[in-house]
């Protein structure tokens, strides 16, 4: 698996809908891009200025809702992940 560094987040991306709520069938390049998705794994967090270590607020396993265009795309075993920093993380959903 991958381990992600410092404040880093690993996301499996949730894939978009093929279907609008009305049932019309998206060609697909009209999918919107997914800004939701799965924590798989979390980094070890980041160091403040005094040495003290700042924990992360996400943990695995947390569906959480990021910024469209942040991140880095990484296709592992199959799978599509995006690598994002913890602060283009907009909210966990509960």
């Amino acid at each position: 698996m991958l381990q992600p560094i410092g404040d880093r987040v690993i996301v499996e991306v949730k894939e978009a809908e093929e279907q609008t709520v009305g049932g019309i069938v998206l060609a697909s390049n009209a999918k919107e891009k997914p800004i939701q998705g799965k924590v798989v794994a979390v980094g070890g967090g980041l160091y403040a200025k005094d040495g003290s270590k700042l924990p992360m607020t996400v943990q695995e396993g947390d569906e959480v809702l990021y910024d469209k265009y942040s991140g880095t795309k990484v296709k592992y075993e199959g799978k599509e992940y995006l690598v994002l920093h913890e602060k283009d993380i907009l909210a966990i959903v509960k």
